[in-house]
């Protein structure tokens, strides 16, 4: 009886320190501890949404990693809903919630025909693809709520599907109510993580607006927290790669050939054009001219501290060139600026900066 009663205190005491070093887990839906991290690799591709020729690439490229990679996750820069929208649709025989969808996108530059035959395209060539949206909760009250009512028809309430709509939801009525737009970016790094990390050790890619794949940049509008590429870079590391597609639609030709002259010296001044500011403040338009062979005339010029980013130029800008900006105001006065590409970044972002011309 003794050493039955011995027997049984080490019974109960080797399962009071079994319980203390494993815990029950209060884990909670959606949250992953550091062994559910995929080991799979991002391949991020930052555009401007809805240009024909960023599209075009973007096919071209998950059409290489779908068929020389056999990869079939590609995330993008829509809802959960939607996502999942275009994933039922990518089983239909017709293009009615394809149409739906679209029509819902009214108002975006996502209501674009170069954007639907993209979609369209990537089902007739890639039609295994799964398309996963990590966005908050746009077109909530339309898309969003046709969700709901599609997963209700089809008793799927109580299911995972339906929980992420709802979040989705709720996070676009948050971030339309507050304009927050930290918020949103943050949002859409932790439903990336949780939909990539699902997929354990699956390679994707994502397609998102440029300013969301940068590594190193802040969120653009607020400037106060770290962008969803920087975020996801700090938990996957070597894992994740970026490529910004937006320099295909500044891959021009000037529009003529213009003579600049400076201090007597005339220079050849290649004409991109004039872009509109109808709107900012109390600015009419501006106008770029890139200068031919001016740098050594110009590198040693003081700078004011102006910059001008790389992404507010119509063309594409190389280090080592010189610029003259025309700035006109809606009171008819115009204002000619110079500005040096030097391979100076601000806030993450490749800049030029603005010269003194005496």
């Amino acid at each position: 009886m003794k050493n039955s009663k011995i027997i049984m205190f080490v019974v109960i005491l080797i399962m009071l320190l079994l319980l203390t070093a494993c815990p029950v887990s209060n884990k909670s839906v959606g949250s992953f501890e550091p062994s559910d991290k995929s080991s799979g690799q991002i391949y991020l591709y930052g555009e401007n949404h809805g240009v024909e020729k960023i599209l075009e690439k973007e096919l071209e490229i998950w059409g290489e990693y779908y068929n020389k990679d056999n990869m079939r996750h590609l995330f993008i820069e829509y809802p959960y809903y939607t996502a999942e929208f275009l994933n039922l649709w990518m089983q239909s025989d017709s293009d009615n919630i394809l149409d739906n969808i679209y029509d819902d996108l009214e108002g975006t530059a996502a209501h674009n025909p170069h954007v639907k035959e993209f979609y369209k395209k990537i089902k007739d060539r890639y039609p295994e693809t799964i398309f996963h949206g990590t966005d908050v909760g746009h077109q909530y009250n339309t898309t969003g709520q046709t969700a709901l009512k599609y997963l209700k028809d089809n008793n799927l309430e109580n299911t995972e599907q339906y929980l992420l709509t709802q979040e989705a939801i709720e996070q676009g009525k948050y971030y339309y109510k507050h304009s927050d737009d930290a918020y949103r970016e943050n949002k859409m790094t932790e439903n990336f993580i949780r939909e990539f990390d699902k997929l354990k050790d699956e390679n994707v890619m994502g397609i998102y607006g440029g300013a969301h794949t940068t590594f190193g940049a802040m969120e653009y509008i607020t400037n106060s927290v770290p962008n969803m590429a920087t975020q996801l870079k700090g938990q996957y590391g070597d894992n994740i790669f970026s490529e910004d597609l937006s320099w295909i639609v500044k891959d021009i030709e000037p529009l003529r050939a213009d003579t600049i002259t400076i201090n007597q010296k005339n220079y050849e001044a290649s004409y991109f054009g004039k872009q509109d500011l109808t709107g900012f403040k109390d600015f009419a338009y501006r106008e770029f001219w890139r200068l031919e062979n001016a740098y050594e005339d110009f590198k040693d010029n003081k700078k004011t501290g102006d910059v001008l980013p790389y992404d507010n130029y119509p063309m594409l800008i190389e280090e080592g060139q010189v610029f003259a900006i025309d700035i006109a105001k809606t009171d008819g006065s115009v204002n000619r600026l110079y500005y040096r590409s030097d391979g100076f970044f601000w806030n993450g972002k490749p800049t030029t900066e603005q010269l003194v011309i005496e």
